[in-house]
């Protein structure tokens, strides 16, 4: 019997998984856990260094076969999702991961995110504003999630009347990242993936006959120096990742975010009274309960982790959310401080190495505008009700936050 406090199956336990990694602090620095076939990494220093070791990777088939790696193969009946997941940038290694990067990066330049800055003001100025005349409402639903998704579709091409289709596309993509999905979860993935490809194939259609100014007209013209450009599977994935990962950790540090804040009013005090203060609470939220809880990776090479041995063909689960409370790199790790100094606040909700989140600038100035904007518009915005926690613990948020201004 297992009896580790990790228990991502337990709604309790996904409600507040801290207590459980104060547990874990007190043992070794690598944990096998066998409900989940993984080996638990929790300390900072641990799991920055495997996000960079070139002995994992997020995933093993470009150096072996499924029955080589000791794994058996998806079922055929998943294959649209594992086509769309697999040709993103995400969950490849080198070489494909570095010259997809290279393209995207090319077409998704700081430039293009400062360009991003009006739209961003501008769509959190209507969802806030009316947020704010209706009185208030659930704040995850009416600002969070239509923030992120609007954005990502004006800077994608996707017509205003189509953007409805994007956010329950991406919340079934994203189902399958959790823990052992069931099979329910796979097969409304796969739905999604399905739909969501034949639309960005028309799209892209449309955009080589008559190329617009957005993101899918410049990855579609990007070329690397000998001629590359990306393959229609690869713009395909791209896009799909641009969204998923692009918005779920702007909704669910916004929603977590504020439910965070509500809970220390003392210092949303100071956040009120110093809106200076605000890059850096981004940050501290970041880090005080990372949307992101855990980041898997395949081990490819025999590794050692505090002496402890993991052989390859073991899959290691990297917890964000102990890393970025771990008193070894961060003063008082359980206290939310915005005054924390954001040049010290090494959390790795975005991750590092090659895998490092693209999306990172975006996400930071959607957060940052559509905080202050609530700061300013809601100075007396409070809670109605304790919220509730969805049932998934890597992509951790919650399902509504009802509040009133």
């Amino acid at each position: 019997m297992d009896t580790s406090p990790f228990d991502p199956t337990s709604p309790h336990f996904t409600a507040n998984p801290y207590p459980a990694y104060q547990q874990l602090r007190r043992t070794a620095r690598a944990h096998h856990h066998p409900p989940t076939h993984q080996w638990l990494i929790p300390h900072h220093a641990d799991v920055s260094a495997l996000l960079r070791d070139r002995r994992l990777g997020r995933t093993y088939l470009h150096q072996f076969s499924h029955e080589e790696f000791g794994r058996t193969p998806p079922p055929p009946s998943h294959e649209p999702f594992h086509t769309l997941n697999d040709h993103g940038i995400l969950d490849l290694e080198a070489p494909d991961h570095t010259r997809i990067r290279r393209l995207v990066a090319k077409a998704f330049t700081p430039g293009r995110v400062e360009e991003l800055a009006p739209v961003v003001d501008r769509i959190a100025r209507r969802l806030v504003g009316d947020f704010v005349a209706a009185g208030g409402g659930d704040l995850l639903a009416e600002v969070a999630e239509p923030l992120p998704v609007a954005v990502i579709a004006e800077m994608l091409g996707v017509p205003e009347a189509d953007r409805q289709l994007l956010r329950p596309w991406s919340a079934d993509i994203c189902g399958m990242y959790e823990l052992n999905p069931d099979e329910e979860t796979a097969a409304r993935a796969v739905r999604a993936s399905v739909e969501f490809s034949a639309y960005l194939r028309e799209l892209i259609r449309e955009r080589r006959r008559a190329p617009a100014p957005d993101l899918v007209s410049a990855l579609i013209a990007v070329h690397d120096t000998d001629g590359t450009t990306l393959t229609e599977q690869e713009l395909i994935s791209t896009c799909v990742l641009l969204l998923n990962a692009g918005h779920e950790a702007t909704v669910n540090t916004t929603a977590n975010g504020w439910w965070t804040l509500f809970r220390h009013p003392e210092q949303l005090a100071l956040l009120r009274t110093d809106p200076a203060l605000l890059p850096g609470a981004v940050e501290e939220l970041l880090r005080y309960d990372t949307p992101l809880q855990l980041f898997e990776r395949w081990v490819l090479d025999d590794i050692e982790v505090g002496g402890t041995p993991i052989p390859r063909g073991s899959e290691v689960a990297l917890l964000f959310g102990f890393a970025n409370r771990d008193p070894a790199v961060f003063p008082d790790p359980e206290t939310f401080d915005v005054r924390r100094p954001p040049a010290t606040n090494r959390h790795v909700s975005f991750g590092a190495g090659i895998h490092y989140c693209l999306g990172a600038p975006l996400a930071r100035l959607e957060l940052t505008t559509s905080f202050g904007l609530l700061l300013r518009q809601a100075p007396r915005m409070r809670l109605l009700a304790e919220p509730r926690w969805k049932p998934g613990y890597v992509i951790r948020g919650l399902t509504a936050l009802q509040v009133e201004v």
